[in-house]
C-alpha cells in the first residue's frame, strides 16, 4: 500500500531496526509498519454531527452505530481484514474479540467500561477499506460529563498530553488526514477543535492540504421535503471561505440518505411503500411531507411502522425526492432509485473530493507523517548512536529530488494557513504545484502542448527566483526558492515524458 516516497522510508526504518534493539528501535519499527498500511483518515466533529453516519456511507455498509451508547464514546478504527470482527483494545494493551451484532454492526454493549478502552479495532472484508482506514472519534459536548471531557481531550481545546487518555489520543494523532463534520454553521469551538486536532496530527498539521470539512445533514436546512441544495451550496461556500486556512474544501452532504443508498439499505418493500405515497394527490402528499409529526399522524396508504422506517432511512427530503421520481417513472426499480438517491445525497461529490484531496498525494502525506516522527525520535532519544543514524539517514533521503514534494507541501501549508503571507496569485500557484501531478493544471494551461508546458514551467521558475531576490521578505524568500526548484523539476519531468 506504499508509494515511492513512503516505500523508501519504510526501507530506511527496516534498516535502522536491524541495527538497534531498544525502545526507540521499537518506535521506528512501528513507523515502518504504518507506512505499509492504507492512508488513515479520522472523522472528527461535535456530538450528533453525523460522524458515524458518514463513516457508514464511506464504507458502504451500516456498521458504526449512530445512536448514543458505549461504543460511540470511544475511538473506533475501521480497517480491511480477512474476517469481520471487533477487537476491544484496553489501555493496558489487552485485546478481547467480539462478533458483530445480528444486524452486522459494532455491538452497542462492549462488556468493558469505556474509560478502560483505548480504542475499538474493527476489521471488515469491504474492499473500500483496502485503500483507506477510517477512524471514528468521540463527539464533543456530550451530555455525559465524563464522556464530554474525554472527547474534548481527544479532539478539543485541551492539548494532547500524557496525563489524558493517552491511548485514544495517540490513535487520533496517528491519522494522516482529517474530515471534520459540522451542521448548519461553523461555531468557534468547531474551529478550535479542528485546530487542536491538527496540532497533534501529522507533518502537514493545521492545513488545507490534508483536511476536508463536511456540511452534514443538509436535508434539514430547507425544512420538510423541500430541496436543500439551493441553501446548502452557498452555505458550504461561505463556510469554506471562513475555514480556508484550515480545510481544503467544505462539501455538503445529506448523510442519512448517503448511508441508506450507499449501504444498500433501501429494500424492494421500501420502494413499494414510496410508490404508494407517490400515488397520492399532490396536495395530500405535500401536506404529509410538511413535518415528521404530520407524516406520522395524517392518514396515508402505508402503516405507521413502515412510515417510521422510511423516516429513519430517508427523512422527509429523501422521501419526497423518491416519491417525485416514482411519480414521474412508476416502473423505476429499487436499484435505480437507490442510485438516484445516492446522487442526491452528495456522496459521489464527497468521494471525488476525497480522491482529489487525499488519493494520489497520500504517499507524500504518509511520508511527511513518518519524517516528523523520525525527526522526533532523533530529537528525544537518549542513544547518541541512534540519533546520529536517524539524522544521517534523513539527510540522505531528503537530498533525493523526489522528496522535494514534501518541501513543497510544507511550503504550501505555510502559505495556505497564512503563516507566511504571499500575493494571492503566487499562493494559488504554489498550492497547485504542491498538490497536483498534472502540469497543465499546475500552470493553468489545460490545452498546451508538451513544449509549451516546458517553456511555461521554466518561466514560472524564473518568476519565483526573481521574487525571492527582489520583493520577498526572508520567510517569503525561503518559500520562493522551494517553488523555484519545484518548477525546475516539473520542467525536467515534462521533458523526460515527451522523449
Amino acid at each position: 500500500m506504499t508509494g515511492p516516497l513512503s516505500s523508501r522510508l519504510a526501507t530506511l526504518c527496516h534498516d535502522i531496526v536491524t541495527e538497534f534493539d531498544s525502545d526507540a528501535g521499537g518506535q521506528v519499527r512501528q513507523i515502518g509498519n504504518r507506512l505499509h498500511e492504507p492512508l488513515r483518515v479520522a472523522i472528527a466533529g461535535r456530538l450528533k454531527a453525523g460522524k458515524s453516519t458518514l463513516v457508514n456511507a464511506l464504507i458502504g455498509r451500516r456498521v458504526a452505530p449512530t445512536a448514543a451508547g458505549e461504543c460511540t464514546r470511544v475511538v473506533t478504527r475501521f480497517r480491511y481484514g480477512p474476517a469481520d470482527r471487533v477487537d476491544v483494545v484496553t489501555r493496558d494493551g489487552r485485546h478481547r474479540s467480539l462478533p458483530l451484532d445480528d444486524d452486522g454492526m459494532v455491538p452497542a454493549r462492549l462488556g468493558t467500561p469505556a474509560a478502560q478502552i483505548a480504542y475499538l479495532d474493527v476489521t471488515l472484508t469491504d474492499d473500500r477499506l483496502r485503500t483507506l482506514t477510517v477512524v471514528d472519534t468521540p463527539g464533543l459536548s456530550s451530555t455525559d460529563t465524563a464522556s464530554s471531557d474525554r472527547a474534548q481531550r481527544v479532539v478539543g481545546d485541551a492539548p494532547f498530553d500524557d496525563d489524558i487518555d493517552a491511548d485514544s489520543a495517540g490513535e487520533i494523532a496517528a491519522a494522516e488526514a482529517v474530515i471534520y463534520v459540522f451542521t448548519q454553521a461553523v461555531r468557534a469551538d468547531d474551529v478550535r477543535a479542528l485546530d487542536a486536532f491538527h496540532d497533534a496530527s501529522a507533518r502537514l498539521a493545521t492545513s488545507p492540504i490534508n483536511a476536508l470539512a463536511v456540511l452534514g445533514r443538509i436535508d434539514t436546512l430547507a425544512g420538510g421535503a423541500d430541496d436543500p441544495w439551493p441553501v446548502a451550496v452557498p452555505l458550504a461556500a461561505q463556510q469554506a471561505t471562513l475555514l480556508r486556512r484550515t480545510v481544503g474544501d467544505v462539501v455538503p452532504l445529506a448523510g442519512l440518505i448517503a448511508e441508506t443508498a450507499g449501504a444498500g439499505r433501501l429494500t424492494d418493500a421500501d420502494r413499494d411503500a414510496l410508490a404508494q405515497l407517490a400515488g397520492l394527490p399532490a396536495d395530500d402528499l405535500q401536506l404529509l411531507l410538511t413535518s415528521a409529526d404530520l407524516f406520522r399522524a395524517l392518514p396515508a396508504p402505508i402503516d405507521p411502522e413502515r412510515r417510521e422506517r422510511l423516516l429513519t432511512r430517508l427523512d422527509l427530503y429523501g422521501i419526497g425526492f423518491a416519491c417525485a421520481n416514482l411519480a414521474a417513472e412508476p416502473r423505476l426499480g429499487t436499484g435505480e432509485l437507490a442510485r438516484r438517491l445516492l446522487a442526491a445525497s452528495g456522496l459521489p461529490r464527497l468521494r471525488h473530493t476525497l480522491e482529489q484531496s487525499f488519493g494520489w498525494r497520500s504517499d507524500a502525506i504518509k511520508a511527511g507523517w513518518a519524517l516528523t516522527r523520525l525527526e522526533r525520535i532523533a530529537g528525544h532519544t537518549g542513544d547518541p548512536r541512534l540519533r546520529t543514524r536517524v539524522r544521517d539517514a534523513l539527510e540522505h533521503v531528503l537530498r533525493d529530488p523526489a522528496y522535494h514534494r514534501l518541501r513543497l507541501l510544507d511550503a504550501a501549508q505555510r502559505a495556505a494557513t497564512g503563516a507566511v503571507r504571499l500575493p494571492a496569485d503566487r499562493e494559488s500557484e504554489l498550492i497547485r504545484l504542491a498538490t497536483s501531478d498534472d502540469p497543465r493544471f499546475i500552470l493553468n494551461l489545460p490545452h498546451a502542448a508538451d513544449h509549451e508546458i516546458t517553456t511555461a514551467a521554466i518561466a514560472a521558475a524564473g518568476r519565483w527566483r526573481a521574487y525571492a531576490v527582489d520583493g520577498a521578505g526572508p520567510a517569503q524568500a525561503r518559500i520562493a526558492h522551494i517553488a523555484h526548484r519545484g518548477f525546475q523539476l516539473l520542467a525536467q519531468e515534462v521533458r523526460q515524458c515527451a522523449t
